[in-house]
């Protein structure tokens, strides 16, 4: 039985290029929810004192 190196080096950059683009994939969605995780929290009320800048005003 013959090896047939063309069919395994096609098979080998089909593989790698499945790889890389659902590692590609994976950042984009890993950014986006980061970016939804980030801007997803509730605005702090105006009426609370913002104890940061009490020695500003």
């Amino acid at each position: 039985m013959e090896i047939n190196w063309i069919i395994i080096g096609i098979v080998a950059v089909v593989l790698i290029a499945l790889i890389l683009f659902t590692v590609k994939k994976n950042q984009k969605e890993k950014k986006k929810l980061m970016e939804l995780l980030n801007n997803d929290f509730k605005k702090a009320d105006e009426d609370e004192p913002d104890f940061d800048n009490v020695s500003e005003r």
